[in-house]
């Protein structure tokens, strides 16, 4: 129980901070901590990465940081990709699945180092409100 409470709490500050959704620390700690095959892990982590998308897409509303049509339209079109993502992860196995996630993890952590060397362009700069 501890570990899903560190889990839960962890997740929802990076996903607030950072807003990757929780789930690259939901996944990988539902597997090393609570022992969840990575299938288990992943379907847990969709379901309760939705109060954590909630919360977080209504507090940056607020601050006018997020862009409802480009949102709307994500949001339609993830459905699909949703369902079928599922019938995939469940056609493979569970240790392809684990590799297939680190290497999304390594991939976007290399992206992030990439652009963060580069010196930054007007559009990858954010309107603040002041």
């Amino acid at each position: 129980m501890i570990g899903a409470i560190v889990i839960g709490l962890a997740g929802g500050v990076v996903a607030g901070l950072l807003g990757v959704g929780g789930g690259v620390l939901f996944v990988p700690g539902l597997v090393i901590f609570l022992g969840l095959s990575q299938h288990h892990a992943e379907a847990t982590s969709l379901l309760a990465i939705v109060p954590v998308a909630i919360v977080g897409a209504y507090r940056h509303d607020r601050y006018g940081n997020v862009r409802r049509e480009d949102a709307v339209l994500m949001g339609v079109l993830s459905l699909a990709g949703a369902a079928g993502g599922v019938a995939l992860a469940n056609a493979l196995s569970g240790a392809f699945l684990r590799d297939a996630f680190a290497a999304l993890m390594v991939i976007v952590a290399a992206q992030l180092v990439h652009r963060a060397l580069r010196a930054p362009s007007a559009a990858e700069t954010p309107d603040r409100k002041t």
